[in-house]
């Protein structure tokens, strides 16, 4: 069965599929800033006797960011006033990721033209 996106880009040119190449790769000037992972807002109690939190009303909401690193999952509380940027480069890592999985099929489409460059 052949893949959805390679059937998208059979239609285009070979040079069309390099300047799509190209304009996806460049679209991301700092890539560096990428951070892996997705936002999520908990309510936590702090275990303490007679705190409000042990009523029911809980403390927060505290950011955390939710990742993986091999099999293992993990939490990474992060300042509120942190949460926002880090939020921005989450959707960085996302749409990285999604432009490179299209250049990785537009290479795979040149492969089977026999033109990988």
């Amino acid at each position: 069965m052949a893949h959805k996106t390679s059937d998208a880009l059979s239609h285009l040119s070979e040079a069309q599929l390099h300047s799509r190449r190209t304009e996806l790769a460049g679209q991301f000037g700092e890539v560096a800033s990428a951070v892996r992972g997705s936002l999520h807002r908990q309510a936590r109690r702090c275990g303490k006797e007679g705190c409000r939190c042990a009523r029911g009303e809980l403390h927060g909401p505290y950011v955390y960011l939710s990742m993986r690193s091999g099999r293992r999952r993990g939490l990474v509380y992060i300042p509120s006033q942190l949460a926002e940027e880090v939020g921005r480069r989450v959707e960085l890592t996302s749409r990285v990721e999604a432009a490179l999985a299209e250049i990785s099929a537009i290479n795979l489409e040149l492969l089977a033209r026999g033109q990988l460059d």
